[in-house]
């Protein structure tokens, strides 16, 4: 199968009828194809872009067709999805261009008697659009949230929290950061590299990079860099892929050499083969997590990157008794909805309910109860989550401190490109700071006397 349209097809079938997740259905369909790496670009684009802008298109058709979107055949729908999304987002590709696949692509899958209401919806809204008349743009919304939930193409709920925590404007930015395609971000190994190396090896591949203020390690690459694998410096574990904002937890943490760290929930790894990094590789880290294929990846990122001090614990860290008091640091980056990093996930804008945030966030205050147990006396507990939602953040660590009064907070003392709040946590907001979204804060136990 060498079509790019119609593996994107097959990948968002599997989406809409199946439920998968967009970026496992896509690694399906680029399983059974031999596409250069152009195609497998435009393919990821349709794909996570349909997906994302799934609300907005289906708006479109609803004001275009007799029949509403969820009407439609599902499999038509997509189809029209596919056309839609590259008229209305991807400027690259010439009006022409989109309708005529995207009708060959209804002659393809079963609705040549439909091919011709394909090619008569798309042609009007190129003529809508010619003239002004975007139904995006010019329909009079009911309300704010209709309006940045359809033409941004979020569900109203989430829209609605943002307004109530950061205001109309902020909503819109933020909306508009989502929907862009996300960067790369690398954390140096500086036990293999330096960051000025690293930048030299990228140099003389024509890779352009970009530092990253008051974080040492961090380096973001700028524009196309092909497979991760065959860029300079992967397999000699001079790097590994990051996200400042997840890089900045590990920097709160602060492991020293020689301590013992527990990393209560730590695959795929990113934030343990950090500690290892700044502790110089010594000491003992406690890597736990449930899931054993989870586990297999952090072993792998581990032996990539020459790591020694890293133990691999299987398990749900709610029941591991043996760790009571062992620990001079505990990293809790905990499950959590994702909120912060929904241009990184497709579809999870449409996966969460306010219903499965309120289960998050007792499971979270299940595990923070249970990783402050591991604590020594005096030691220190970092509280993460790449969420911006406040009942899995704020809520949850309120809660704690109200049933645990030998904890505090312990504001950060290191340079940060993030101001902490008057409590003292650390909120990254991602059209303020150009990173994932993320909440992060140190607690401190104090000394039994």
């Amino acid at each position: 199968m060498q079509n790019p349209r119609q593996i994107a097809f097959v990948a968002l079938r599997e989406v809409h009828r199946r439920g998968a997740f967009a970026d496992a259905a896509l690694d399906r369909a680029f399983s059974n194809s031999q596409l250069n790496d152009l195609d497998r670009r435009l393919v990821t684009e349709l794909v996570y872009g349909s997906v994302r802008r799934m609300r907005s298109i289906d708006f479109i058709i609803d004001k275009l067709a007799t029949k509403k979107s969820s009407q439609q055949p599902p499999e038509l729908r997509t189809i029209l999805h596919l056309g839609l999304y590259q008229l209305e987002y991807l400027n690259q590709i010439p009006p022409s261009a989109a309708v005529n696949t995207t009708v060959q692509l209804a002659k393809e899958n079963g609705f040549s008697g439909l091919s011709s209401f394909v090619n008569g919806l798309l042609r009007q809204y190129i003529r809508l659009t010619d003239n002004d008349l975007n139904p995006l743009t010019v329909t009079n919304y009911k309300s704010t949230v209709e309006r940045l939930g359809i033409l941004h193409s979020f569900p109203e709920w989430l829209v609605k929290l943002w307004i109530e925590q950061i205001g109309e404007t902020e909503t819109e930015q933020l909306c508009e950061w989502f929907n862009q395609s996300p960067t790369i971000d690398l954390r140096i190994n500086p036990l293999k590299s330096s960051i000025a190396q690293i930048e030299a090896a990228f140099k003389t591949h024509n890779i352009s990079t970009s530092r990253i203020p008051h974080l040492p390690q961090a380096l973001r690459l700028n524009g196309s860099i092909g497979a991760i694998q065959n860029l300079p410096g992967y397999s000699e574990g001079w790097w590994t892929i990051q996200d400042s904002s997840a890089q900045l937890v590990t920097h709160l943490l602060g492991p020293q050499p020689g301590e013992t760290i527990i990393d209560a929930c730590a695959a795929p790894g990113g934030k343990t083969t950090h500690s290892a990094e700044l502790m110089q590789d010594t000491g003992t880290i406690y890597a736990c997590d449930k899931t054993v294929s989870r586990l297999k990846k952090l072993k792998e990122n581990a032996d990539r990157l020459q790591m020694k001090s890293i133990k691999i614990h299987t398990g749900d860290s709610r029941h591991f008794p043996e760790f009571v008091n062992l620990a001079d640091r505990v990293l809790l980056d905990a499950p959590c909805s994702g909120l912060g990093t929904l241009h990184r996930r497709a579809d999870a804008r449409w996966r969460h309910t306010p219903e499965n945030i309120q289960q998050q966030s007792q499971l979270q205050s299940e595990l923070l109860a249970n990783a402050a147990t591991f604590v020594k006396s005096g030691g220190v507990l970092v509280y993460a989550t790449c969420t911006i939602h406040p009942l899995e953040n704020e809520t949850v660590i309120r809660s704690f401190l109200d049933s645990n009064s030998n904890w505090q907070i312990e504001p950060p003392t290191i340079d940060l490109p993030v101001q902490p709040s008057p409590e003292g946590w650390v909120k990254v907001w991602p059209h303020r700071h150009h990173m994932d979204g993320f909440f992060m804060v140190r607690l401190k136990q104090l000394k039994k006397d």
